[in-house]
């Protein structure tokens, strides 16, 4: 998978994203890879430790379902709006 991941350029992703933010003067935010952005509750904050892979849809004891993929772009949208 180390090789999948390193024939996918990442870093150059990464760079390029951070070079044309400069360019047109727009802020660009890095999250930490840790952030559990998929697996704290977009509602109420609780992060659900046992999460799996495999667990496509966020269920919280707040009564929250929702998609796994959009819930991490809530929590994602949330910190960004935190750091301005």
């Amino acid at each position: 998978m180390a090789k999948a991941i390193a024939k996918q350029k990442l870093y150059e992703l990464i760079r390029q994203m951070k070079y044309k933010c400069e360019k047109y003067g727009i802020t660009f935010m890095q999250v930490s890879r840790f952030f559990p952005s998929s697996k704290t509750c977009s509602s109420c904050g609780q992060i659900k430790l046992d999460l799996k892979l495999l667990d496509r849809i966020y269920k919280c004891d707040c009564g929250l379902e929702i998609d796994r993929d959009y819930n991490a772009a809530l929590n994602l949208a949330k910190f960004g709006k935190l750091a301005d």
